[in-house]
């Protein structure tokens, strides 16, 4: 590689990532002019000063409009569909804790040609994962889901079941790969 071109190939890199640099600080600087333009906007009219009253009897009374707001219903965020997918978020977990058990029961039988040692995750059940150990483990990932899900449900987050849903899918296939070698 010739080192003019090295040189065209940083320095149009350069002019790219510059490009990206202010097209994204002028989207912000729009994005807060906006936002700024728009509390002031809102705002009502000065107030009148003390020596600007003539008399009360020429002072005409305002009449208050009522502005009618669509009614948003509040669900609670506990329905049957949150209950359901936190029930099999927690029984997937705790299915994974149980056959990864089996690593330790296998080693404690001396058995060979199995699993005998935490793999996957040794970081949370540690190598030779003890039955506290393993549904503290349990526990502590259903309950950071299920708190996770209901704080996004509650804040109309549109993602509020992707917390279940993940720990569900990591769970089931913790349980089948302790199925399939450590069985």
């Amino acid at each position: 590689m010739d080192f003019r071109n090295h040189k065209k190939a940083t320095h149009k890199s350069f002019v790219a990532a510059l490009k990206r640099t202010i097209s994204q600080t002028t989207t912000f600087f729009v994005a807060f002019a906006t936002i700024g333009t728009a509390s002031v906007a809102r705002a009502a009219e000065l107030p009148h000063a003390p020596s600007s009253f003539v008399s009360s009897s020429a002072t005409t009374a305002e009449v208050p409009v009522r502005a009618s707001a669509p009614k948003i219903e509040e669900n609670s965020p506990m329905d049957a569909k949150f209950i359901s997918l936190a029930v099999i978020s927690t029984g997937s977990t705790f299915a994974d804790s149980y056959t990864t058990l089996f690593a330790r029961q296998n080693w404690l039988a001396h058995k060979q040609g199995v699993c005998n040692v935490e793999v996957q995750s040794p970081y949370l059940y540690g190598t030779h994962p003890t039955v506290g150990r393993a549904y503290a483990v349990a526990s502590a990932k259903s309950a950071g889901s299920v708190l996770a899900a209901y704080y996004l449900r509650k804040h109309h987050n549109r993602f509020w079941s992707a917390p279940l849903v993940v720990n569900s899918i990591m769970s089931l296939e913790g349980v089948t790969q302790n199925m399939i070698a450590c069985n």
